[in-house]
């Protein structure tokens, strides 16, 4: 059985944020029940499925005014890097080690989609951005500078042009 599973407090109330997120969770589930001659070629279907779904997250910062140096961003280009490196250790023999990984990643992603994850959906529903498009709709809601934190409350000062939190 999975170590993560979805459920309703993954869910952002952004439809293709949590098709993608539920997407992750089911392909983290399929590594952890893999047998040792399949857990390479999970491990390299879920490293595919989330460089399409950080590229995508990216998109939408850039196309709302997130700073291309934005902690969220670099989250995203460090575990990506790292799963990188599992697939390198594990195609060497050790696959012990994305097994590991895994596990860690089912605790790591609730913290990232509740935190980061949540203050980019809400920022995108705030300036009306279509994901599907790009559109923003309400340009008016764009913070007037780039957000250079993570867009949650914790993390963004209201100070760095970002909306306020509410």
């Amino acid at each position: 059985m999975s170590r993560l599973e979805w459920s309703d407090a993954l869910s952002l109330d952004l439809p293709p944020m949590d098709d993608t997120h539920r997407e992750f969770v089911e392909l983290l589930a399929v590594v952890d029940a893999a047998a040792d001659d399949a857990v390479i070629p999970a491990w390299r279907t879920l490293i595919a499925h989330t460089q399409i779904h950080f590229d995508q997250e990216d998109r939408w910062m850039r196309e709302t005014r997130f700073a291309a140096s934005n902690c969220h961003t670099v989250q995203h280009k460090v575990v990506l890097d790292v799963m990188r490196e599992g697939l390198r250790r594990a195609e060497t023999g050790d696959i012990a080690v994305v097994r590991l990984m895994a596990g860690e990643l089912a605790l790591w992603f609730p913290q990232h989609a509740q935190s980061m994850d949540a203050g980019l959906a809400l920022h995108m529903r705030r300036c009306g951005l279509d994901p599907l498009s790009g559109a923003v709709l309400n340009p008016g809601a764009l913070p007037d500078g780039e957000i250079s934190g993570c867009g949650s409350v914790a993390c963004t000062p209201e100070t760095s042009g970002a909306p306020a939190a509410g």
